[in-house]
């Protein structure tokens, strides 16, 4: 017999849609059809009906969770509707995937994950930077034991954009809006991903803007996770820093160091047009190969280039996953309680940098 085709609603036509999810939806033809998009507001160049008219159309979501042929919704929508749009996605029997941040606060997170139970249905978080090449690199660096024992881990997303940035839903002060919702969920994901939770939690939430958004919200936090035997995790991102190769990286052992600049090329490539299957995509140049550095057989410091893990493992791989987990062959590919466990780090950063201490989870 053959395997259930899954009809998938789309709800938003931003650059999210467009860029993470569609394309991925499209590379998996027998598991997944592009079922239909909710597009509030269409205009003349910017209109789903035009780019996708094959698939159905809505301008409101709650006809997408009245359709009974609509397996799973993908929500896109700005961070404060998540929590309505997958309550209501769970309630009416459909499967949900939801895109970072998860829902603003871990209140929320909970309440969702007893709604899924409830509903026997699937809920997952979009952590697509899972799939990074090089965050999937850095793995295989720890796996083959080259470091040793890890006492310093330090993940970056610095960027260089001093400028007043224009005013988008981003950069308004909302639930869930922000640097460490935006760019600090994937960097904090990866670091549960790759230890779990902390002890403690010491946050820096700021404005390094010197002409900030008025009444905008923070754009830059540093964030140090304390783990158990003295491991010392940061997680930064900074939005004025003038470097020309930024700092991604940098993993420091008893045995070895790791380092690697610049990040991983899929998101590009897809605003650039490149798709799943085309031959070079997920394909990291040489120039953003990391390096490591070890001993060599008579005590000395020898430093090498670390060749990116291939082939690459791309964003696909998430919605392969899904379909699996459909099909009852595994786990969704991000649990939604490891995402409510990245948010209770993010309040422990919040409640940190407002009262000036360290906070033990």
């Amino acid at each position: 017999m053959a395997s259930k085709t899954y009809n998938v609603a789309i709800v938003g036509y931003g650059m999210s849609a467009k860029v993470f999810h569609i394309p991925l939806v499209l590379a998996l033809p027998s598991d997944f059809k592009l079922y239909g998009i909710v597009q509030r507001s269409p205009k003349p160049d910017d209109d789903a009906s035009k780019d996708q008219p094959h698939a159905k159309h809505w301008r409101s979501a709650d006809e997408v969770y009245a359709d009974p042929d609509v397996d799973v919704v993908v929500v896109t929508s700005i961070p404060e509707t998540h929590h309505a749009m997958c309550k209501a996605a769970l309630e009416a029997g459909k499967h949900v995937i939801v895109e970072k941040p998860f829902v603003p606060t871990a209140k929320e997170a909970d309440d969702l994950l007893a709604i899924a139970k409830r509903s026997g249905k699937l809920l997952t978080v979009y952590q697509n930077r899972r799939w990074d090449s090089d965050y999937l690199t850095l793995r295989h660096v720890l796996d083959s034991g080259s470091l040793g024992e890890i006492v310093e881990f330090e993940t970056h997303y610095d960027r260089y954009r001093p400028d007043p940035p224009p005013d988008t839903w981003k950069t308004r002060d909302a639930p869930g809006h922000g640097s460490i919702f935006d760019l600090g969920t994937h960097t904090i994901d990866q670091v549960y991903h790759l230890f779990g939770l902390p002890q403690k939690v010491t946050g820096f939430v700021t404005t390094q803007r010197r002409k900030p958004v008025q009444g905008g919200a923070h754009d830059s936090h540093t964030l140090i996770l304390q783990y158990p035997n003295a491991l010392m995790v940061t997680v930064k991102a900074a939005i004025v820093s003038p470097e020309t190769e930024q700092l991604h990286f940098w993993v420091r052992g008893t045995t070895g160091s790791f380092k690697k600049f610049g990040v991983d090329v899929q998101e590009d490539q897809l605003k650039a047009g490149l798709r799943p299957g085309d031959e070079e995509f997920g394909v990291e140049p040489e120039s953003l190969h990391g390096s490591l550095t070890t001993m060599d057989g008579e005590g000395e410091m020898e430093r090498r280039v670390y060749e990116t893990v291939g082939p690459p493992k791309t964003y696909v791989e998430f919605y392969r996953v899904f379909a699996k987990a459909l099909r009852g062959e595994g786990e969704v590919p991000v649990r939604a309680e490891e995402a409510r466990d990245c948010l209770r780090i993010i309040e422990a950063a919040f409640l940190s940098s407002r009262e000036g201490r360290t906070v033990d989870l």
